[in-house]
């Protein structure tokens, strides 16, 4: 299991915690992330594989695509409430 202090390195990153808004949703593949996101292919993959690594999202093969989505489903229900606190 990942160590809450790297699970908040993981996702201190504002590309990352992007990505992971974007999945709050559900399921997307990487075109889908890209579009969202605003970020370029090989960075969202990029940093798609740092979120894998550190098992915060996981993939499963859809054809000749790849769908990614928050993995545990805790993940989700913490990323929304984050998303519902006042910005500062």
């Amino acid at each position: 299991m990942l160590a809450v202090t790297n699970a908040f390195e993981v996702v201190a990153e504002p590309a990352r915690r992007s990505i992971l808004d974007s999945l709050v949703e559900g399921p997307r593949s990487v075109s889908e992330i890209v579009e969202a996101t605003g970020l370029s292919q090989p960075n969202a993959s990029r940093h798609l594989r740092i979120l894998r690594e550190a098992k915060v999202v996981e993939s499963t093969p859809e054809g000749q695509r790849r769908l990614y989505e928050l993995r545990p489903a805790g993940l989700a229900e913490l990323a929304r409430a984050v998303q519902e606190l006042p910005r500062l």
